[in-house]
């Protein structure tokens, strides 16, 4: 018998693989050596863009940890870290390694896209929690509005229609697939059952079929809805709606995961399997 080894969030990582398609960002970072030098040069002003986007990238961390104190874990901080890590990778694969402008809106959005959620709101004064931290550290206007942009436009119920932002720019297609990619998947089926019992949601009820052509407002109207149904309103449909090339790479094989799930769920309910 086959034993399936635990492997730790770093070894989970990938190291190999990752380090290869992060070494642009690590350039950016400050890595060993003069490494850095080759995006920035060797001037001080360069290197306090540097060590300010380093600052802030700390402190986004730090807001994060704070503010999704508590949620659970569909939506946790462990969320925004695999979904930064997915956003970086994706920007190296689409080319935007080269410019750590580019790099810092990528990982910034990342960051802080959950923060002030609908689904998770104790206040309402958290809708500008990142607004303000991004005017607090200093962020310039254009990077500001970029990183607004794609927080503001990235979620699933600002498409359920089908129709997709027609304005959206690189940063915002790595960030939203990202975050995409891990609603799908074997992460993504833990996320939805996690989510669905942090509702008192049922598993599946055959008398609540799953809802199409819905509206926005129908979307984020959750109530009488079960688990499993929202593999169909939304799970299965995020392959075809990814806006770069890596993303619908990496969303095939989670994709058919997960379409072999939801098959083997309804043989097991209805006693076929």
């Amino acid at each position: 018998m086959s034993v399936v080894p635990f492997i730790s969030r770093s070894a989970s990582l990938n190291h190999l693989s990752r380090n290869q398609l992060l070494q642009p960002l690590r350039k950016y970072r400050g890595g060993k050596g003069d490494i850095c030098c080759e995006v920035f040069g060797s001037g001080s002003r360069e290197r306090r863009k540097m060590s300010t986007s380093m600052e802030r990238v700390r402190k986004a961390e730090a807001l994060v940890e704070k503010a999704m104190k508590g949620n659970d874990a569909s939506h946790d901080a462990a969320h925004v870290w695999r979904v930064r890590d997915l956003a970086l990778s994706l920007a190296a694969e689409e080319g935007l390694s080269s410019d750590p402008h580019s790099l810092e809106i990528v990982e910034l959005a990342a960051l802080l896209h959950d923060i002030g959620d609908y689904k998770y709101l104790r206040d309402p004064s958290e809708e500008k929690i990142v607004e303000n931290f991004l005017e607090e550290e200093g962020v310039e206007e254009n990077m500001k509005s970029k990183i607004l942009s794609i927080i503001k436009g990235m979620g699933f119920k600002d498409e359920v229609t089908g129709k997709g932002n027609s304005e959206w720019f690189p940063e915002f297609g790595v960030v939203q697939d990202a975050d995409r990619l891990d609603a799908i998947g074997a992460i993504g089926v833990a996320r939805c059952f996690t989510f669905g019992g942090s509702r008192n949601r049922l598993l599946h009820d055959p008398a609540i079929p799953p809802r199409s052509d819905l509206t926005k407002g129908q979307y984020m109207n959750k109530e009488e809805q079960t688990t499993i149904n929202h593999f169909h309103e939304k799970l299965l449909k995020l392959k075809d709606m990814m806006k770069t090339k890596a993303g619908q790479r990496r969303a095939e094989r989670r994709h058919k995961f997960m379409e072999e799930f939801v098959k083997e769920f309804y043989d097991e309910w209805n006693g076929l399997s």
